[in-house]
């Protein structure tokens, strides 16, 4: 089981890069075709479908790793222990929450039907979730 946690962290570790990537270029993307009134096209909406795509697996992985992880703890005292508190609370509750802004940003860009809207419904909450990340 250690030698599938650590493999599954790296390979968490290395998709982080991936996704970091693929969020910022959506969201410089739409901000510019929401401020500059472009055509929502096919590539636009393929960005950020791979880009939830992307972030959805980080998180499988992640979920995968609070179980298997001897980083993450349910024993008494995680609280005061930076390091457990971290992992265990603080890195995949906002991870969750950054997962679900950016799903509902890419939902909501879909039932738009003007380009405009398209574009800020995906600038804002991918936006909101980098913060969060």
């Amino acid at each position: 089981m250690e030698t599938f946690s650590r493999i599954l962290q790296s390979a968490h570790s290395g998709w982080r890069w991936v996704v970091l990537i693929l969020l910022l270029a959506a969201i410089v993307k739409m901000h510019r075709g929401w401020k500059g009134n472009q055509e929502f096209t096919e590539g636009s909406r393929k960005l950020g479908l791979f880009t939830m795509i992307a972030f959805h697996l980080q998180f499988v992985f992640g979920w995968v790793l609070f179980f298997v992880s001897p980083k993450v703890s349910f024993a008494e005292g995680v609280m005061s222990d930076s390091m457990y508190r971290f992992f265990t609370v603080e890195h995949s509750l906002m991870m969750t929450i950054a997962m679900v802004f950016i799903t509902i940003g890419h939902s909501k860009s879909k039932k738009k039907t003007n380009s405009k809207d398209k574009f800020k419904s995906i600038a804002v909450f991918y936006t909101i979730a980098l913060a969060l990340i």
